[in-house]
């Protein structure tokens, strides 16, 4: 089920961020859910990894007893994906539902319980541990007490999506409470199985919007619409997914966990190629969809190849999954939604599809250049090009985001 409203075909926003900000009327960032959250994904993608980058290399110690990659990887899950998450699921409720939408005050306490929990990890070295979690641990739960309603109350089949939400908690609960304990072990298996349980979700959603906006893209160019799909795939790919997840929470980097990416990485491939990849490369807002789901693939068959041969060329695997799955299908949705929600044309202007280049530039960087070349050097190289990627996401949604919408409808 697609998200996104489809106007009708016309200009696109080629000219920049100001050709669309000039149509804009007021202040709206608090207008509907997508909008604080997406704009808050992009400025911590932006900030998050040139503040882990200088951490790095200066050996500042972030976290209280446990080693400062956790600091970074933590919070890459709960802070960039989960607001992101967040504004996806904020503004995709309403539409599965046919519920108001959110915003107003409950979108600002959100917003604020957001903050509160990334201020209290970025100083988590300084503060009590208890305070900290207090801190931390609240967004998720608010989250889903304002989701919970339109779904259950509509009987929604969206509505196991709060258990993701509730997985996602524990596992966050886990890392609090290994900070607590010191114990590096317990968190570095927490921080894998919220990867592990934002792969299902891509893998759900994904499976969803990616064939669709295909095949409305196809359509709408009058071409013939062969979109693959296989009845007995989806919920294979599915509960291999999960498998994974068990797996790596009781035998992470075990014979069977590199067997199980191995079927997973065919399975998502095969799942793919159904859905005529060879016909959307002239369409930025398509093609950046593809390539974040084909990361998937690319990520998980590393990973086979790391936990059964572990050769050197394969390590960056967990990556590929995180930086390229995840950032690119992020950046791609939010794009996407921000243009649709917001009365404009589902065409992105050239500043953002160089941003989906650069992105995927910095991906293929961080999972393949420290085979070849110095490992610090190549952080620092893909980090910039995160950055950028983010800044140029900005520089055209940011108005986008905090500005009425284009058409004048509220929302």
């Amino acid at each position: 089920m697609t998200i996104t409203q489809s106007p009708p075909p016309g200009q696109a926003d080629t000219a920049g961020f100001a050709a669309d900000s000039s149509r804009t009327r007021g202040f709206a960032l608090f207008e509907y859910g997508f909008r604080p959250f997406f704009l808050l994904a992009g400025l911590y993608a932006l900030t998050a990894v040139p503040l882990w980058l200088w951490v790095y290399s200066h050996g500042v110690a972030v976290l209280p007893g446990l080693p400062p990659h956790l600091w970074h990887g933590h919070e890459m899950l709960y802070g960039f994906i989960v607001a992101a998450i967040a504004g996806f699921l904020l503004t995709a409720v309403p539409s599965w539902t046919g519920s108001r939408g959110f915003g107003g005050r409950p979108l600002i306490l959100l917003v604020a319980v957001w903050l509160a929990g990334r201020g209290a990890m970025v100083t988590a070295a300084w503060l009590p541990t208890w305070l900290v979690g207090v801190a931390e641990l609240a967004f998720l739960p608010a989250l889903a007490a304002l989701l919970a309603p339109p779904l259950v109350r509509g009987g929604n089949r969206n509505t196991p999506l709060l258990a993701v939400i509730g997985v996602l908690w524990l596992a966050d609960v886990a890392f609090i409470v290994a900070m607590r304990s010191t114990d590096a072990l317990l968190a570095q298996r927490a921080l894998r199985l919220a990867i592990d349980v934002i792969l299902i979700l891509v893998t759900v959603i994904g499976g969803r919007i990616v064939p669709a906006f295909t095949a409305n893209a196809l359509r709408r160019r009058g071409e013939t619409i062969q979109i693959v799909v296989r009845p007995w795939l989806d919920p294979l790919v599915i509960a291999i997914m999960v498998a994974i997840a068990i797996v790596d929470v009781g035998w992470p980097d075990s014979h069977l966990a590199g067997v199980l990416a191995a079927i997973a990485a065919g399975a998502h491939a095969l799942r793919l190629s159904g859905w005529r990849v060879r016909r959307i490369w002239r369409e930025p807002i398509l093609w950046v969809l593809h390539v974040g789901y084909a990361w998937m693939p690319v990520g998980l068959a590393l990973k086979a190849v790391w936990v059964l041969t572990g050769m050197p060329w394969s390590a960056q695997w967990l990556h590929a999954l995180t930086l390229g799955t995840f950032g690119t299908m992020i950046l791609a949705v939010m794009t996407r939604a921000s243009l649709g929600h917001t009365g404009r044309p589902l065409v992105v202007s050239r500043t953002t599809a160089l941003s989906y280049v650069v992105l995927t530039a910095a991906v293929a960087v961080r999972v393949w250049a420290p085979a070849i070349a110095d490992y610090f050097d190549t952080v620092l190289v893909a980090g910039a090009l995160w950055a950028m990627a983010f800044a140029l996401y900005l520089a055209v949604y940011a108005p986008i985001l905090w500005c009425a919408r284009a058409d004048g409808k509220p929302g």
